[in-house]
């Protein structure tokens, strides 16, 4: 398994040689950025983004008040999408792209891909699936359906092949959902489609996240360009990156947890 926290700074030989490899195994580079939320609405006029054109989400996740899918590196997760159908995902991180079964790499809605940030890197394999239009989500928010009818066979195998024995979709609980805006465009001066995500947390809390896809071979270029354009635009490079499925999680953890010691 690959290291979830190596830096893109001053890697050894043997580091960098692995993340070559994981990025030559992968389908693409999706290179991230937090931005401190006091610097949110500054960079949110630099960068010329109108949130009118943003596409509203909800994202829900799939885990135990203790965060036993997580702990294994397994997250599942189901999302509303305004003008499109829902989709959900299991996803298993980190991963070695080589070490997935040949019918688990070659699966039509198998996605392999390399997340990099200031703070490190960590290769992840996400079994997609598209629900269609219609309420499956709210449904199982709601307690009236199944969080395994949400899953496609070839999703409900996978999460089986690497959630802890014995636990099954339906005993995970709901996580969520959280409001999410997501915008993509084209600033001035930067030749990539660039994606910016607003995620909104229900105590308040926000985490804008600006990110840019890219083919493996072209990684390091368009993280060095991505980089430039950045700092001229005034986005704090070296500011503590967040997680957005961790804070997700730890947050509705506690709160489980907090309804379970009051009960």
């Amino acid at each position: 398994m690959a290291s979830t926290a190596k830096r893109w700074t001053a890697l050894s030989d043997e580091e960098l040689g692995r993340l070559l490899s994981l990025m030559k195994g992968a389908d693409s580079v999706e290179l991230k950025l937090t931005v401190p939320d006091s610097q949110r609405r500054s960079i949110v006029a630099a960068l010329g983004m109108d949130p009118l054109d943003a596409q509203i989400r909800q994202v829900f996740f799939f885990d135990t008040p203790d965060l036993r899918l997580n702990q294994q590196g397994v997250v599942v997760r189901a999302r509303r999408v305004q003008g499109r159908g829902d989709d959900t995902v299991v996803k298993l991180r980190p991963i070695v792209p080589d070490e997935l079964p040949p019918s688990v790499r070659k699966a039509k809605t198998m996605v392999v891909e390399v997340d990099a940030m200031p703070g490190g890197y960590v290769c992840s394999a996400s079994f997609k699936g598209a629900l269609g239009r219609g309420d499956a989500v709210r449904q199982v928010a709601a307690g009236d359906r199944a969080i395994r009818k949400l899953y496609s066979k070839e999703q409900r195998a996978f999460y089986a092949a690497h959630a802890p024995d014995g636990l099954g979709l339906d005993d995970l609980s709901v996580m969520g959902p959280i409001t999410v805006l997501k915008l993509k465009f084209s600033p001035a001066g930067y030749d990539r489609r660039m994606v910016a995500e607003l995620w909104f947390y229900p105590d308040g809390e926000r985490i804008l996240e600006l990110s840019t896809k890219c083919a493996p071979a072209e990684a390091f270029q368009v993280a060095a360009e991505t980089r430039a354009f950045l700092d001229g635009k005034g986005v704090d490079l070296f500011g503590e990156q967040q997680t957005k499925t961790k804070t997700a999680l730890e947050y509705f953890s506690h709160n489980l947890k907090a309804t379970a010691a009051a009960q």
